[in-house]
């Protein structure tokens, strides 16, 4: 019979495991596939800003959620960084700010995207999914759902290569947001990383935090499974009501 293994991996080997998650990553969903190929149309484009925006929006909620079940000091003065990066500060426009020039970019109203009459319900639902599972959970678990970020840079740099010549009706004030994180991601992963990696001394902790990573990546990849079925299959929610 074989027996369930004990030994926790090493540090490397956590991380490892950690990193080989990226396969599930909505890098790799089929609307993401089109996206970067050229083979959106505006409308699906248009869509996706404006789903995502609510995302964006929630990120800094979700942060707040984090530290306000984190009762290490150093831990909540790094980890603010990632409020203020999203809703900005005095003389520095956020990440918030840049979604919204994206979405003027590609020809949606700034009212368009604060209304959300374009966000899909199954999108809503699993961004508030996320948001409260940051809120119930201890610090360290939720602050490990964010190492989606280890996948980031990956995906807007892809963007900032593909889109300008697949969509040049696309402004180029529309890609500020995807420049700016590709050093904020990168700074964020060290410091996610190193909690995680800090605060899972068992296997069953490290088995645990992958699965925490997997919620979140199940999160973003039903986002684009509700986009796909808007946008691509031209089935939205109740398409068949008359």
């Amino acid at each position: 019979m074989n027996e369930t293994p004990t030994t926790p991996w090493t540090r490397e080997e956590f991380e490892l495991q950690l990193r080989g998650k990226e396969k599930y990553y909505h890098a790799n969903h089929e609307f993401h596939v089109l996206m970067h190929s050229g083979k959106l149309d505006k409308t699906a484009i248009q869509g996706w800003v404006a789903n995502r925006f609510y995302y964006q929006v929630a990120i800094p909620v979700k942060d707040a959620a984090v530290m306000s079940n984190c009762w290490d000091r150093e831990i909540r003065r790094e980890w603010i960084k990632r409020i203020i990066d999203h809703d900005g500060a005095k003389n520095a426009e956020g990440g918030i700010e840049a979604w919204l020039q994206l979405g003027e970019a590609v020809g949606l109203t700034r009212d368009e995207l604060w209304s959300q009459q374009h966000l899909l319900p199954g999108v809503k639902f699993a961004i508030d999914a996320y948001v409260n599972f940051a809120r119930h959970q201890p610090w360290e678990i939720a602050a490990a759902s964010s190492l989606t970020e280890l996948f980031a840079p990956t995906i807007h740099q892809r963007r900032l290569d593909n889109w300008p010549k697949h969509y040049p009706w696309i402004s180029e004030q529309g890609y500020n947001y995807f420049r700016k994180r590709l050093s904020e991601a990168r700074r964020d992963v060290v410091h996610g990383l190193n909690i995680t990696l800090d605060y899972c001394e068992t296997r069953r902790q490290q088995e645990a935090m992958l699965e925490v990573l997997q919620f979140k990546l199940d999160v973003l990849w039903t986002m684009l499974d509700c986009m796909w079925m808007a946008y691509v299959e031209h089935r939205p929610p109740y398409h068949n009501i008359a």
